[in-house]
């Protein structure tokens, strides 16, 4: 059962992010086309990434039930980790080793894309299974 609700989760995470990324990889091609930075382009379009994608993740991908504020800040701090993970990527295939930079970013898109699938099952959206244990000492 576990396995299957894990394929469930990575099923509907990844409906929410095809639908998401096609829109920004578009969104992307076209204002790089217009004349703006690649990196400039990528940060701007994370950033709106990140918000539009946070309650279908929430709600739907990982059906959690806690709280949006404590979810929200871990969703940025592992969009953070997956944001600084692209950057250096493009900063080293594009900036250094000269790879055109539509082709480095569709391929990243799918690589942060499983970096923050692992987080959001392990740590944003973790379902606690674990209580308190409750102790009980005999009577005298």
């Amino acid at each position: 059962m576990k396995g299957n609700a894990a394929l469930g989760q990575l099923v509907r995470y990844a409906v929410v992010g095809i639908a998401s990324n096609a829109l920004l990889y578009l969104a992307y091609l076209a204002i790089t086309a217009a004349g703006l930075e690649p990196k400039l382009a990528m940060s701007l379009l994370y950033a709106l990434g990140v918000i539009q994608t946070f309650y279908f993740n929430k709600t739907w991908s990982f059906r959690h039930g806690g709280t949006h504020g404590p979810a929200f800040v871990r969703y940025c701090i592992s969009y953070g980790l997956g944001y600084l993970f692209n950057l250096a990527a493009l900063y080293l295939l594009v900036d250094r080793l000269g790879h055109p930079h539509q082709i480095v970013q569709g391929i990243l898109i799918v690589c942060t894309a499983a970096l923050l699938f692992l987080l959001q099952k392990l740590w944003v959206f973790r379902t606690d299974t674990s209580t308190p244990a409750t102790t009980t000492t005999p009577s005298l």
